[in-house]
């Protein structure tokens, strides 16, 4: 039974994650007590004893014994994936390797704060909209659990009344969803989770992917974003002398878009055939619109192409930023219009036979 606890407890260990700000705090901070002079073994006891997570703890402390072992840190870092992607154990390994431990902590520092600023910002938008929907769901579901089926016993009970076909729709959903409530909530959840593994197949990531680039709204949004994180990461990665052909590969890790992550993936491939980055992502004009490649052209000819990497993720952080100050603004008179046709449709499909009904009464 121990063993077996044993084994779970391991494959935990391995297999959770931690938020990005833990690991912001942690890669902050040990690039400080390593500037001060400390080993890293004492500089991540200290990060032991101050995380917040017990496992952040757990794993810092097992990464803390491997050092004091005489492993390399970026080898202990790669027994925890979910915690430390690619990029952070390469770059990692890069600083030791190099003797550059330390900017290279500060480049990924500063790296991972850019990249918890966009996320923050994009769910931050986000949020308004799902909220409005949930709310929309549980308000309708509501009306039909409670207070359309006593309207609905009205109409029923005048019979020789000829209810207008809204009206004879809106019952017979009323009628189902009363005789079937399991069964739609069954229903509901079976789709969420139908949907949720459908978009982890290969095929239903990639064309949720392609859909997403598409929409009319998230689409420009999810461009930027991934073209933001391309350019900073890749920019990052050049600056601590990473080969070209890696740091790609790794880049496509970082790309949460299939689409994206294929084509730096492709790109990688060009370059270790012989071309140049820009011709490489020239290979993809709807993803890669002409400023990075041309950006990336000058840069290649300049030999800075980190540099002017970096300029462009700054530009496609701004636009995000632009682009979510002004969502809620966008958002809100399509949730407006959409919310008032789905309750004024409900109000129209009551309120129609309230002249018949009203006319039968006053004649008997």
């Amino acid at each position: 039974m121990s063993s077996f606890t044993e084994s779970i407890d391991r494959w935990l260990l391995t297999h959770s994650s931690i938020p990005l700000s833990q690991k912001v705090f942690f890669t902050e901070n040990l690039r400080v007590m390593v500037k001060a002079g400390l080993s890293l073994g004492e500089a991540l006891n200290t990060l032991a004893l101050q995380a917040e997570s017990k496992f952040f703890r757990r794993v810092i402390t097992s990464v803390k014994d491997d050092v004091e072992s005489g492993k390399l840190m970026s080898q202990s870092l790669g027994k925890f994936p979910k915690v430390f992607p690619n990029i952070f154990i390469n770059m990692i390994q890069i600083g030791e390797v190099s003797g550059t431990l330390e900017q290279t902590l500060e480049e990924l520092t500063q790296q991972m704060k850019k990249d918890y600023t966009l996320r923050s910002k994009v769910k931050g938008a986000m949020t308004y909209p799902i909220v409005i929907m949930v709310a929309m769901l549980g308000i309708t579901a509501g009306l039909f659990a409670f207070v359309l089926p006593k309207l609905i016993d009205v109409f029923k009970e005048a019979g020789n009344i000829q209810l207008p076909l809204p009206t004879r729709i809106l019952i017979a959903t009323s009628d189902f969803v009363q005789a079937n409530g399991i069964l739609v909530i069954v229903g509901f959840i079976a789709v969420i989770f139908a949907v949720i593994l459908f978009y982890r197949t290969p095929v239903g990531r990639r064309l949720t992917d392609t859909c997403i680039l598409l929409a009319p709204l998230l689409g420009p949004i999810a461009k930027k974003v991934n073209l933001a994180r391309f350019s900073r990461t890749l920019s990052g990665l050049l600056r601590t002398d990473i080969p070209v052909v890696q740091a790609l590969t790794v880049t496509s890790d970082v790309l949460g878009n299939t689409l994206y992550n294929r084509a730096a993936k492709d790109a990688a491939e060009y370059v270790k055939r012989g071309e140049n980055i820009s011709r490489a992502l020239g290979a993809y004009p709807k993803l890669f619109p002409p400023l990075v490649i041309q950006m990336v052209m000058v840069g290649e000819r300049s030999g800075n192409v980190d540099s002017l990497l970096g300029d462009v993720a700054d530009f496609y952080e701004q636009q995000v930023d632009q682009v979510v100050s002004n969502l809620s603004s966008i958002i809100e008179p399509i949730l407006i219009l959409f919310l008032g046709g789905a309750v004024g449709g409900i109000a129209l499909a009551v309120m129609m036979p309230m002249y018949s009904l009203g006319q039968a009464i006053s004649e008997q």
